[in-house]
């Protein structure tokens, strides 16, 4: 679920710290993937119509394997070096929230059922994708496709948006890309929405800046959280009747949720019993994420073409031509992404080092009759009043001064003035 509302509530007090940007624009760019969110969009969009879903021989569901695939390809042929991090082990304040999740699939199980006997075809598919879980399989599949095709994974000990957010906070990626706006509430610096969404739909990235959200909101990070934690998030109830544009009053007003606490009307606001925001806070200021660098070895390599086969072919009945196609296309997208970043190293080279004098070609001058120098339209320059014009033979060194580092001398040999 994420933060309740935060994207509009950025939109309308923020618009500046989000800025959509084409998907061609990342090239080159490392990006960290909250992997159970993109498997859950595989399993309710791809191959999907009613309650049928894409499956091999032994009654398998392959949506998950067939959307992970094609979409990673589509990143790779963009020159991006995706990293797909997977959920480890939920924390305890989460468990309130899953268990509103499982009753609401229970509760969608039954009103399916009824579509489906009643043959309202619009209630089936509606209530149907309402009945989607992740499991456990879904994500091994998905781990081993993605080993094999030569993209690095990240097994997170708990919370794949809080390691992506470490990931990027410690430089290893640009980005974050996930549809849970809780991302920004770990800290992410750069959050990516819309990035795994289908090329058909034609929706451009949206990028979000925390720092831009914090300077445009007038808040610390510390604020900002407590705002998350006030408007909604899965770790703690909220307050009945406080939103977004509520809390972000609140928080602008008292500073924090125990001056919020202090001040607001008992009656008309209702605090949850035992209610654990401090938990919750402090989850998201120091979640527990991997920091050891054995553990987040991220290296892209070629694919493993024998085992690609084995798996979606043999395993999972995938086209053997279409894979073997696939498997051209992720070889071509890795070598033109090492060859355009080699095309860009070797542009920005290091500068000659400025303590090395360069020899220069020394050249004679001879007097000549004053000529006024031309005004060029890059420069000014500007002339000594002093009537006695110096002659200078032998020189090798620029003779006028224009405010700019100049690699060559505008002219040699004659100084005017002193």
């Amino acid at each position: 679920m994420g933060i309740k509302g935060l994207t509009k509530l950025l939109a309308d007090n923020a618009p500046k710290s989000m800025k959509e940007h084409k998907f061609e624009s990342y090239f080159g760019r490392k990006i960290a993937i909250d992997a159970s969110m993109s498997i859950y969009q595989f399993l309710i969009v791809v191959g999907r119509s009613g309650t049928d879903m894409l499956k091999n021989e032994a009654g398998e569901v392959t949506s998950h394997l067939q959307g992970m695939f094609t979409r990673t390809i589509r990143l790779l042929e963009a020159g991006m070096k995706p990293v797909y991090v997977f959920d480890g082990k939920p924390p305890d304040l989460k468990k309130q929230e899953l268990g509103k999740r499982n009753s609401k699939r229970a509760d969608a199980s039954a009103y399916l059922t009824e579509a489906m006997e009643a043959g309202n075809k619009e209630d089936i598919e509606k209530f149907s994708k309402r009945t989607v879980k992740v499991t456990k399989q879904h994500n091994e599949d998905c781990k081993r496709l993605l080993r094999l095709m030569g993209v690095p994974v990240v097994e997170a000990p708990s919370e794949a948006e809080a390691q992506c957010a470490a990931l990027c906070k410690s430089g290893k990626v640009y980005a974050v890309a996930s549809e849970d706006m809780d991302s920004l509430t770990f800290g992410v610096p750069r959050f990516l929405r819309h990035l795994m969404d289908p090329s058909s739909k034609k929706i451009p990235v949206m990028e979000f800046e925390v720092e831009k959200i914090l300077e445009e909101l007038n808040l610390t990070m510390d604020q900002f959280i407590d705002l998350c934690i006030l408007a909604g998030c899965d770790y703690c109830d909220s307050i009945r009747g406080i939103g977004g544009q509520t809390a972000l009053k609140l928080i602008r007003q008292h500073g924090s949720i125990e001056n919020v606490l202090e001040n607001i009307n008992k009656d008309r606001y209702r605090i949850p019993d035992d209610w654990p925001y401090q938990q919750a806070r402090q989850l998201f200021k120091e979640p527990f994420v991997i920091t050891e660098e054995k553990q987040l070895d991220l290296k892209w390599t070629a694919p493993d073409e024998e085992g690609l086969l084995t798996f979606l072919v043999n395993e999972n009945g995938f086209n053997s031509d279409r894979v073997t196609k696939a498997i051209e296309k992720i070889k071509a997208a890795k070598n033109k992404s090492s060859q355009g970043r080699n095309r860009l190293e070797s542009f920005f080279k290091p500068a000659a080092n400025p303590s090395v004098r360069v020899k220069r070609k020394e050249g004679k001058c001879k007097l000549r009759s004053f000529k006024p120098a031309i005004e060029h339209k890059m420069f000014s320059l500007q002339i000594s009043n002093r009537s006695m014009p110096m002659v200078i033979s032998n020189l090798s060194f620029p003779i006028f001064s224009t405010g700019s580092k100049l690699s060559n001398p505008l002219c040699r040999g004659v100084y005017f003035g002193a």
